[in-house]
């Protein structure tokens, strides 16, 4: 009904502009008009609704376009049941629909599509790196104490002979008392035995075993040796590996990074030749970084100072020709178990993950990479849980001094080195550092071990990086196909190894070998490029198209049924405040105190009180007054008592007339 809204209707335009506003008599106007309004509306509260809500929901059946509603009012009793429950059915069956396609929308579910193009692409970054960080030879003396505690393990591993328990003395044992390998005996699972490989006791040395029920663990420390674990090898290779590795990298962290660059392969002698397309490059066309399990590494087209440079056709003719030798003779023995080069393919301006993306190149060899590239677009929020450039992940990007763009690599390893920060005090050597802290050694930080290893196998620690970090919403990932081939042949070898030791070492004789020599071919194989897109598997078209077809099919509505529906609801809202206001005040009403002490008097006793004496003569104890109000002590005022009539309103003197009662209330 148009009656509900008429206060609202009623209420001045305010969207409405007047260019004589501004003008102190308007202003008076306009303020007097709001004033009007408002006095209507709050007349409107005080006169109460105009329908019940049967009325109102009878209206609203007999108006609507939507079918069923109105069969319900028009037909007979059993009809009416019949329509009423068709009716509630129906509209049970469009709400369950409904929230199954609105639940269906909000999973935000996403849809691939694939697409292939052709053009002219950029040559992707390449990172080299050596297998061995460092040269044996500007190393040593830091390893001295380590390799020969390592060779004294071997001994025992490999021939527990009671002489060695002699030799045992010589050595420097700090670094074995903190982080010990031992031998646990599992030949008596119930008993198990934990035999040291350095015990001053000579029979005890002499109990260590070779038998399958013996397996070499490391044992892990913490509080001064009170609280220890233990870490199961499977092998002895891999047990004497991890703990070599675990002690040179307390021995590296407290060597300044500058020191170690020196002490690693400088491009000059690893990059021996390199030839991109027709034009001839140099170890100076290659960035040089620090990457600790690696040392040095070299990048070419970084694209970090320089535009990067594209590449002119598909094929070997124009791609990246290197020819590297790694020094194989120089490695260092026992951290170095592989010889090659280690490389990576990845965009401009990202920090190369070498060693969790990376690929071998074997030495001795010519190893041709094809190269297809895929490019990755994510849709983002709500769709995709990825971020542009990291700007929204909660994790500090210890990775954004070398001014690289985000990944979630750099993402992972930031969360795991602060998480190592705050529970070990210290952070690990392959991860950056920030500001203001140390890197882990035993030295400052006895416990760290322990630490780390507790992090490392730490479900807790992984689930939540992982579900602090994102993908990049857009990423470029590079498939290569890899061929190898011996090079060179044992016909030419004798001459490319002349050819390559004179224009290094300025030497006639050979300084180079096949055991050192790496030849790599990296080009594109092809132009075309696939584009993996996401895009919206259902969007707001298909929502609004499929509530509509359900809303259409069981109830026969449209939009305009919607809006009908809206709008009785509005009605009822508006009928319920009128009620609540009309409830509220009712309490606040006090009743009217009594006019009569006693009974009431009698129509005739009024009419009496009434009557004017002036115009009756003078007679004695004839006054009405004397009987009908014996406890008052003066007459009443004659006159004629005002009519007391419900409808009758007080109208402020301050409001405007209204043109009509209609339009006031």
């Amino acid at each position: 009904p148009a009656y509900l809204f008429k206060p609202w209707h009623s209420c001045p335009p305010w969207h409405r502009g007047d260019r004589n506003m501004e003008k102190p008599g308007h202003r008076e106007g306009a303020t007097m008009h709001v004033k009007k309004y408002l006095l209507k509306c709050l007349h409107r509260l005080q006169k109460g609704p105009g329908y019940t809500y049967k009325e109102l929901l009878v209206w609203y059946c007999d108006n609507t376009n939507t079918h069923g509603p109105k069969r319900i009012i028009c037909e007979g009793p059993k009809k009416k049941a019949m329509w009423f429950l068709i009716t509630l059915l129906f509209a049970a069956l469009v709400c369950w629909q409904w929230g199954i396609f609105i639940n269906t929308y909000l999973s935000w579910e996403v849809s691939v599509s694939l697409s292939i193009g052709f053009k002219a692409m950029d040559f992707p970054a390449v990172t080299i790196c050596n297998a061995s960080p460092f040269k044996y030879s500007k190393v040593k003396h830091l390893l001295k104490d380590l390799d020969e505690l390592m060779e004294a393990v071997l001994e025992r591993i490999l021939a527990p002979e009671p002489s060695h328990a002699n030799a045992t003395r010589a050595l420097n044992l700090t670094i074995w008392n903190h982080t010990p390998l031992v031998l646990i005996d599992e030949r008596n699972p119930h008993h198990p035995v934990v035999l040291d490989l350095f015990a001053d006791n000579h029979n005890d040395s002499a109990r260590i075993c070779n038998a399958p029920g013996c397996k070499m663990a490391m044992r892990l420390c913490s509080l001064n040796g009170t609280e220890c674990i233990f870490q199961n090898f499977t092998s002895a290779t891999q047990a004497v590996t991890e703990w070599y590795i675990l002690q040179a990298t307390s021995i590296f962290a407290q060597v300044p990074t500058q020191e170690l660059v020196q002490m690693g392969y400088p491009a000059e002698r690893l990059i021996l030749s390199c030839l991109f397309g027709a034009e001839p490059c140099s170890y100076r066309n290659f960035t040089s970084i620090f990457y600790p399990h690696y040392g040095n590494c070299y990048i070419f087209n970084w694209g970090m100072t320089e535009k990067a440079l594209p590449s002119a056709n598909p094929g070997t003719e124009f791609g990246l020709k290197l020819i590297l030798d790694i020094g194989q003779e120089d490695y260092v023995p026992f951290l170095a178990s592989t010889a090659g080069v280690r490389l990576l393919l990845h965009e401009q301006r990202s920090y190369p993950f070498i060693r969790e993306e990376g690929i071998y190149a074997m030495s001795g060899t010519e190893t041709s990479i094809g190269v297809l590239v895929d490019k990755l677009q994510r849709k983002g929020e709500p769709y995709s849980p990825c971020t542009v450039n990291g700007s929204d992940v909660p994790i500090r990007n210890f990775y954004s001094n070398y001014n690289t763009t985000y990944s979630i690599q750099a993402c992972l390893r930031s969360c795991f080195q602060d998480h190592i920060i705050r529970n070990c005090s210290c952070g690990h050597y392959l991860y950056p550092l920030p500001p203001g802290e140390k890197y882990c050694n035993n030295w400052d930080f006895p416990d760290w071990a322990r630490c780390y290893s507790d992090l490392q196998m730490s479900l807790d620690q992984r689930e939540t990086c992982i579900g602090l970090c994102k993908e990049s919403c857009n990423d470029t990932q590079y498939k290569l196909t890899i061929s190898m081939a011996d090079w060179p042949s044992e016909a030419s070898e004798d001459w490319i190894f002349h050819v390559l030791s004179q224009e290094r070492d300025q030497s006639t004789n050979i300084t180079l070998s096949r055991k050192g020599i790496v030849k790599l071919n990296i080009y594109f194989q092809e132009f075309n490029y696939r584009t993996i897109e996401e895009s919206p598997a259902n969007n707001i078209v298909w929502l609004l198209s499929n509530l509509g077809g359900q809303f259409g099919f069981w109830m026969g509505g449209s939009v305009l049924c919607l809006i009908e529906f809206a709008e009785i609801i509005i009605d009822f809202v508006w009928i319920t405040i009128i009620k609540l206001v009309a409830f509220a005040k009712s309490p606040r009403r006090r009743p009217a105190p009594a006019r009569y002490a006693g009974p009431p008097p009698t129509v005739a006793e009024l009419v009496e009180a009434h009557t004017n004496f002036g115009f009756q003569p003078d007679t004695a104890n004839h006054s009405p007054s004397a009987e009908a109000y014996p406890d008052e002590q003066a007459m009443p005022i004659p006159g004629t008592p005002p009519p007391n009539y419900d409808s009758l309103r007080l109208q402020p003197l301050d409001v405007i007339e209204s043109d009509s009662e209609g339009d006031a209330i």
